[in-house]
């Protein structure tokens, strides 16, 4: 694995990509399963790879629209040392065409490739995450996929230090690179956009089935913990029906220890005259979930703090107290159940993390720049 972490690499306007082949003098991007096919000049879908004298370039390596300490509940993640900060960054661009995109200023435009005026090498990343306190490091905002070669020298970087690493991502990637992206990834949220081909056709314009696969591999293939997350879009994915057989498939193919968040949706981007998700779908699609034989469902973007917390699947009991997040009551002793000794599926401290509702914008030169002062002196 070649890591790009020169300190010349971060000033770059772009650097050496991988995953490509040649074919009729076009370059083929063997990334995701969008395969563009460029000529010299051409970028493709996601709008940062590019053919560019006939070697593709990944033109966001090192460059980000903004660095933030998160809560880890943010993500969602929610079985993964809760209470925790976590250190987080994204570029820009997409290789999904979701019309209810809630970061369209990042992930839509291609304007925003002039503002990634925050520049970081992942050495530089991670020595400002633990100098920080954080616990993990988080690939987020835009799906790191299209950066891959930046989130996979960060992640060795984190790694190296004793920091996790999050990537927060639709699942969109082709199997040869989703080997070597995931290999360094502890956590992971996949947000399942729907459960029909259509939905993802018509709203996301991509595939179900890739997606599928992704999560399959992640359950059956590898070591990350795996969360997934679905933004429920009045009429358009929050059939009862449809949400059933979703959690059908998640309990038959995944286990029924898989967390999974319904979310809710807001109007956004091409969908502003789409109404927001009344809180009744989210309980509602929850106790489908629950009534299926998944063990641990929580709802996301309202305060609802009995359907935000983590109970024991075996007696109940409330373990993580959780209000939006906040943590509260925490009962959990060595992932199991004071009460009845039930293991809880997750990585868990003995204590929660106090980071709380936080986010702490991060400016990665001001930093730099302290650093090289107090060198000076």
């Amino acid at each position: 694995m070649a890591t790009l972490s020169a300190e010349n690499h971060v000033m770059a306007q772009s650097v050496p990509a991988r995953w490509w082949h040649v074919q009729e003098e076009r370059l083929v991007c063997d990334l995701c399963p969008r395969s563009c096919s460029l000529k010299d000049g051409d970028a493709g879908f996601c709008f940062v790879r590019e053919n560019k004298g006939g070697q593709m370039v990944l033109n966001t390596y090192g460059r980000s629209t903004g660095f933030c300490i998160d809560p880890v509940e943010k993500k969602p993640l929610f079985h993964f040392y809760p209470g925790t900060s976590v250190f987080s960054f994204g570029t820009a661009g997409c290789n999904l065409g979701c019309k209810f995109c809630q970061a369209w200023e990042i992930t839509k435009s291609r304007e925003v490739l002039s503002r990634l005026s925050q520049q970081a090498t992942p050495e530089m990343i991670a020595e400002t995450a633990v100098q920080m306190g954080c616990r993990s490091v988080a690939f987020t905002y835009n799906d790191p996929v299209i950066w891959a070669e930046y989130a996979i020298d960060t992640a060795v970087a984190c790694r190296q230090r004793g920091l996790k690493t999050i990537a927060v991502t639709a699942g969109y990637i082709c199997p040869d690179p989703r080997h070597e992206f995931f290999e360094v990834m502890d956590a992971t949220n996949v947000d399942l956009k729907g459960f029909t081909e259509d939905f993802y056709q018509h709203y996301t314009l991509s595939h179900l089935a890739p997606v599928l696969d992704t999560l399959m591999w992640l359950k059956q293939e590898s070591s990350t913990w795996v969360e997934i997350t679905t933004l429920l879009i009045p009429d358009a994915n929050d059939s009862p029906c449809n949400i059933r057989r979703m959690c059908q498939w998640i309990l038959r193919e995944l286990g029924d220890e898989v967390p999974v968040h319904f979310t809710a949706f807001h109007p956004d981007y091409w969908m502003m005259h789409t109404p927001a998700t009344p809180r009744r779908t989210l309980v509602s699609a929850r106790e489908i979930a629950l009534e299926v034989g998944l063990k641990y469902v929580y709802v996301g973007n309202v305060l609802d703090s009995p359907r935000q917390s983590t109970y024991c699947p075996n007696c109940n009991q409330r373990l993580i107290e959780r209000t939006g997040y906040e943590i509260g009551e925490y009962a959990l002793l060595d992932h199991r159940c004071p009460s009845c000794g039930c293991d809880i599926a997750g990585s868990f401290a003995q204590k929660p993390g106090h980071w709380g509702t936080r986010q702490l914008p991060i400016d990665m030169k001001s930093l730099q720049s302290q650093q090289e002062l107090q060198n000076q002196v």
